[in-house]
């Protein structure tokens, strides 16, 4: 488990629960390139030397992590001065990658949604600091703390709301908006996980919940508002949102690496916190609002605000070299290696499961550069955007060479403390929980508790008090905040060859304490524990049936009283109360469970799941009818060794989708990729019906 490149996976928007895999396919290499002349100022200015770095640079990155294609751009003091584009697009190579083409940006979309608050901030019609019920009295929590988030906490993460509400928002090919529309009925029945304004933690029901106070205040909605205020004023003319139903015919094309061919476009509905289609050049000239270049699109009072460290509350890591130092919106505003060079650098990267993005901002040099993806990283992205700015500098003199490749040092070896050994234990992040187990030697070793043979990170204590990686790239240490709790915090330098240093410095997890059960709670779990949770009220377009396994509940067998992160609080409940700032402590969800008419499901954010107890053998007669349930519930079967190798064809409604999994649950079939006359089913696999409730799907085994 590698942290930094964890992080930069996962960092953005990718909210599946359990591994998300990125697509790898063979790549069509065919570059076009782009650069208009310089700005006048700088006429003696080519570009050429950066041109040629960001072609070498792309031409590296595609491949690499499952990065299909790549679109980027650099715009200087108002001018565009490279652009170019790489890699394959629609399967059949009809359709050529041109500076045009559309990638879905994901969470660089926050950007648009902080920009539009800091516009009605600057009209006088919003507050930052003034409650946010003051503008959306219909928002309401659980928690009477709720009433103290203010705009500007929404737009820092730190509103203390729980994380990600996505249910029905990650959709192939459907602009449904439900999740948007549903957010404050999914908030009025949540409580915080801290209180507002205490520390910041990546947050995307944040920016929902921002795109609906824009809607509110401006009376537009969000589409309409931010094509109005700021993608007409720029001459963004390749920038818009599923709403506006864009042609998929000049979106980037989308592949993963499990299932065969191209997929359809993907439409994350929650348009201000991850929904926006752009294009590298359109982001180039979205960042003019920060470099000063964009007129009265917004003041330049509110763009220094937005620059600001929000971040630093008490419940942070101390300095280091950094990727993550939010601003208002920004995730960071001191980038990495900028700061080497005595220069401001702003940034904001976005990942949805296919999309990818970075925008790097360097608003005293009037230089911004963006990359946009399909398949990557946010992480590489970033790594290409500061490349290519760097070179830039370099070529225009304003820096004379580049800064080496820092490392924390190999360990100079000294005697453990014996009071060190107390920080061994189970530690919790949102992605799961971690065994760190340090020896009297002075050897500390980190694994998955979940996944136990996916490797071992290993650190030797050093002379400075801290534990540091062989190689010199890590360095790790313990810390007991004034809350009481105590931290694993890691810094990191992560080097990709070709393409520069990524930094990282944060908590990357916190030390959970075992608790004892009532015998009746802890006979529940172990009812429980193993068992497999299969997803019932996803919307049949979901792209969660392509690439979201079922859920498998493990109590922790060494931390008693803990399933996953979350900690049991009686036989039919489980809350996560991580308090971690940053990155590791978003997306919490609690686990409740209930029963109806006989059968226990579980409900885990809004999700509901039922056991595998409760998912039987289809029974495949010559002809059959599945029809879905009142309750909308998908329907969920397994296929028995009998009926292995069968084919079948399946007669539907056209909103309505059936899925086809293997006994590892990888998807072999989705009808909403393809439509195949027979589907081969697996033996020990299963099967997955999903549509509206007394959708019927006519079954004829072959």
């Amino acid at each position: 488990m590698n942290l930094v490149r964890q992080i930069f996976k996962n960092t953005h928007w990718t909210f599946l629960v359990g591994a998300v895999l990125l697509s790898i396919c063979l790549l069509l290499t065919a570059c076009e390139s782009y650069h208009t002349e310089p700005p006048s100022n700088e006429a003696m200015i080519t570009y050429e030397a950066t041109q040629k770095v960001a072609e070498e640079k792309a031409n590296l990155l595609t491949g690499r992590n499952g990065m299909i294609s790549v679109q980027y751009a650099l715009i200087d003091n108002g001018s565009i001065v490279v652009s170019g584009q790489l890699g394959r697009n629609d399967e059949s190579g009809q359709k050529p990658l041109t500076k045009d083409t559309m990638y879905g940006i994901g969470s660089t979309s926050k950007m648009f949604t902080a920009v539009a608050v800091m516009q009605l901030v600057d009209r006088g019609k919003i507050d930052l600091d003034k409650p946010v019920v003051q503008y959306i009295p219909d928002f309401i929590m659980k928690d009477e703390r709720y009433k103290q988030i203010t705009p500007r906490m929404l737009l820092n993460h730190s509103s203390g709301l729980n994380g990600t509400s996505a249910a029905n928002a990650d959709l192939f090919e459907d602009n449904d908006t439900s999740a948007h529309d549903t957010l404050l009925k999914q908030l009025a029945v949540q409580t915080l996980k801290a209180d507002p304004g205490a520390f910041s933690v990546y947050c995307n029901d944040g920016f929902t919940l921002a795109e609906i106070l824009i809607e509110h205040v401006s009376g537009m909605d969000f589409t309409s508002y931010i094509h109005r205020y700021i993608t007409e004023p720029l001459g963004m003319n390749n920038t818009a949102t599923p709403i506006d139903s864009p042609n998929t015919a000049e979106m980037a094309g989308l592949y993963y690496l499990l299932y065969p061919g191209q997929l359809p476009n993907q439409s994350l509905n929650l348009i201000g916190a991850g929904g926006i289609y752009s294009t590298a050049e359109d982001l180039a000239r979205f960042s003019q609002i920060f470099t000063g270049e964009a007129g009265e699109v917004l003041s330049g009072e509110s763009v220094a605000v937005m620059a600001q460290d929000e971040y630093k509350t008490s419940l942070w890591p101390d300095d280091a070299d950094n990727s993550v130092e939010y601003g208002l919106g920004w995730d960071s505003v001191n980038l990495y290696p900028f700061g080497e060079y005595g220069m401001k650098a702003l940034t904001k990267g976005g990942d949805t499961v296919f999309y990818h993005a970075s925008l790097v901002v360097l608003p005293e040099q009037g230089m911004a550069a963006a990359v946009v993806t399909s398949g990557g990283s946010s992480g590489d992205n970033q790594l290409l955007a500061n490349e290519m700015l760097l070179q830039t500098l370099k070529e225009k003199g304003v820096i004379a060479q580049f800064k080496p490749e820092k490392s924390y040092g190999t360990p100079i070896n000294a005697d453990l403390p014996k009071s060190m050994l107390e920080y061994s234990g189970i530690y919790g992040s949102y992605s799961g929980t971690m065994n760190i187990n340090i020896t009297e030697g002075g050897i500390l070793w980190v694994t998955s508790e979940q996944l136990p043979n996916n490797g071992t990170q290993t650190y030797r204590y050093s002379e400075d008090g801290a534990f540091r990686s062989s190689d010199g790239n890590a360095m790790a240490s313990f810390v007991t905040e004034e809350n009481g709790r105590t931290y694993f915090w890691i810094r990191q330098y992560f080097s990709s060859p070709g393409l520069g240093q990524i930094a990282s410095s944060m908590y990357a997890a916190e030390k959970l304490q075992p608790q004892e059960l009532p015998k009746e709670t802890i006979e529940s779990w172990t009812q429980r524990d193993g068992k497999k949770y299969y997803l019932l009220n996803e919307k049949y377009s979901s792209v969660i049936y392509l690439m979201m396994p079922p859920l498998q509940l493990n109590l922790s067998q060494q931390l008693p009283g803990y399933v996953l992160d979350k900690r049991i609080t009686g036989p039919n409940t489980a809350i996560s109360e991580l308090q971690i700032p940053g990155m590791n402590g978003r997306d919490l969800t609690a686990l409740t469970f209930f029963t109806e008419d006989g059968v226990e499901y579980a409900d885990q954010g809004g999700r509901i799941l039922v056991n595998e107890d409760n998912v039987k053998p289809m029974n495949l007669a010559k002809n059959s009818i599945v029809t879905i349930p009142p309750s909308g519930y998908a329907k969920w079967y397994t296929i028995s060794d009998k009926d292995g190798d069968k084919t079948i064809k399946v007669s539907k409604p056209s909103n309505a989708g059936f899925a086809v999994y293997d006994g590892n649950g990888a998807c072999i079939y989705f009808s909403v990729i393809e439509d195949k006359d027979q589907v081969a089913l697996p033996a020990g696999g299963s099967i997955v019906f999903a549509g509206d409730a007394g959708t019927q799907f006519e079954i004829s085994a072959q």
